[in-house]
């Protein structure tokens, strides 16, 4: 019992650590920049009045009336602006003012985000960025990138100050149906194959969803995207494993065109992952060098758009490689929620704890002890092991699923931890037939107390059985 509390106590602190701390906007924080370029420190008022903080790029002696983009992180808490210094330095230096900030905090964390509070700091930064010297105001347009991708329409669709959106690794999914898909596609990459990609994993996070761990879960884009009117870039590499590269552009061109917005132009950038930059091994591993002809394409098309040049429905580039499909992800049945999750968990640790626990106690009483059955062991010992095992295993497979898997060593495509668990999960189903088998034989001459404790221990191996077929514990 001491270990389970033990264990228990890891998890709520690991859980805390994963959640960080809501602090207020940093302070400004000078970047270094080519000195072919200049840079001003800019502050602006984002959602709810909380002060935000940015930093534009532009070209030295840059015309007058030149475009400005604003630039939208992917998901982050607090991420720093420096992150998108190459983007901006690279859109700069073709010709446009780029703003980049410091993302927000407050009221932004692992478990908590609004994607509308997100598109309102947006339109703060676009408000900001029309006021500077030489941008002209009718000119300015937003970038997003991946969680962008479902803040930037959102902004777009709220203000007509918006001129145009480049969206970059965007996802036309709703947000649980794209992180289940980017974790199996980590996994699939490692060479995992079965039950624990195929199910284990997509249970894992329906539970979590459900327990309202994951922010915005069904959130679908469609309608938002639908109301966009202005010009839209999207950019996908074609090695993305956390966007689906091939379901997301034909779900954006539809939702798109159902709203009459036919001014898109989609494009896929070979060898290039989820932010469009290059990469050596299929997506893996992310280089600091931009795709090449990306940021040419940004130049160009935002001068053609802005000039009153917009495109026509169109998508260039090789086509995207993509080994699995998404799978839809809605709100559970009762017996997938986090609460029947939660039941069978106390299930377990009273039916499977009370077995060792009254022999504990029997013994610190210096009382007779009953007949230790090796199958009713079994239950109890392998029970416990395979539900805190399995609770531990996945929820790290799910921290190191996406792009770069780390199931462990494998045997045929199984993880050996995830296979040693499955077999456990085998022996304690067998062990609890046999243990219901003796204890029918016996259990009109054993002492009450003794019948009872057989009792919890039996429900919790009849509770065990369809928990770990749920999980894919005993399926291939």
């Amino acid at each position: 019992m001491k270990r389970i509390l033990a264990a228990a106590a890891a998890v709520a602190t690991a859980l805390c650590l994963l959640v960080p701390p809501a602090v207020a906007a940093a302070e400004p924080s000078p970047l270094a920049v080519p000195a072919d370029l200049s840079a001003t420190e800019v502050s602006f008022r984002g959602s709810g009045g909380l002060d935000l903080h940015g930093t534009v790029l532009a070209r030295s002696g840059a015309k007058a009336d030149r475009p400005g983009i604003v630039l939208v992180h992917g998901a982050g808490t607090g991420t720093p602006r420096k992150q998108l210094l190459g983007e901006a330095v690279e859109f700069a230096r073709r010709g446009l003012s780029v703003l980049i900030y410091d993302k927000r905090s407050v009221g932004y964390s692992l478990f908590d985000r609004s994607y509308s509070q997100l598109a309102d700091d947006a339109l703060g930064a676009v408000a900001a960025l029309r006021e500077q010297p030489g941008v002209d105001p009718a000119k300015v347009g937003l970038w997003g990138l991946s969680e962008g991708g479902w803040v930037v329409p959102i902004a777009a669709s709220r203000s007509k100050e918006v001129a145009f959106i480049v969206l970059v690794g965007a996802n036309a999914l709703a947000p649980l149906r794209q992180q289940t898909w980017a974790v199996a596609a980590g996994l699939r990459k490692a060479g995992v194959s079965g039950s624990l990609v195929e199910r284990a994993e997509p249970k894992l996070y329906t539970a979590i969803a459900d327990g309202g761990l994951f922010p915005e879960p069904y959130y679908d884009p469609a309608p938002t995207i639908a109301k966009v009117r202005q010009p839209v870039l999207g950019i996908w590499g074609t090695n993305d494993l956390l966007t689906p590269p091939e379901e997301t552009p034909p779900a954006f061109a539809r939702a798109l065109e159902a709203g009459g917005n036919r001014h898109y132009t989609f494009q896929f950038f070979p060898g290039a992952d989820h932010a469009a930059h290059q990469s050596p091994d299929g997506g893996v591993t992310r280089l600091t060098e931009l795709a090449p002809g990306y940021a040419d394409l940004v130049g160009s098309w935002v001068k053609d758009v802005t000039g009153g040049r917009p495109p026509t429905a169109q998508t260039n580039g090789p086509d995207p490689t993509q080994a699995s499909l998404s799978i839809p992800m809605d709100p559970p049945a009762w017996w997938e929620s986090a609460f029947t999750q939660v039941a069978a968990l106390l299930v377990f640790l009273v039916g499977f704890g009370a077995y060792p626990v009254v022999a504990l106690v029997r013994r610190l009483r210096r009382a007779s002890q009953a007949p230790v059955s090796r199958a009713a062991r079994l239950v109890s010992a392998g029970g416990f092991g395979v539900v805190l095992g399995s609770f531990f295993y996945l929820f790290y497979v799910v921290m190191t699923g996406g792009k770069l898997a780390a199931p462990g060593p494998m045997v045929a495509g199984h993880p050996v931890i995830w296979l040693v668990l499955q077999l456990l999960a085998v022996a304690c189903v067998v062990a609890t037939v046999r243990t219901a088998l003796a204890w029918r034989r016996v259990r009109a001459i054993v002492a009450k107390g003794e019948r009872v404790r057989l009792g919890l221990l039996l429900a919790g191996g009849a509770v065990f059985l369809p928990w770990a077929l749920y999980w894919g514990l005993l399926l291939p």
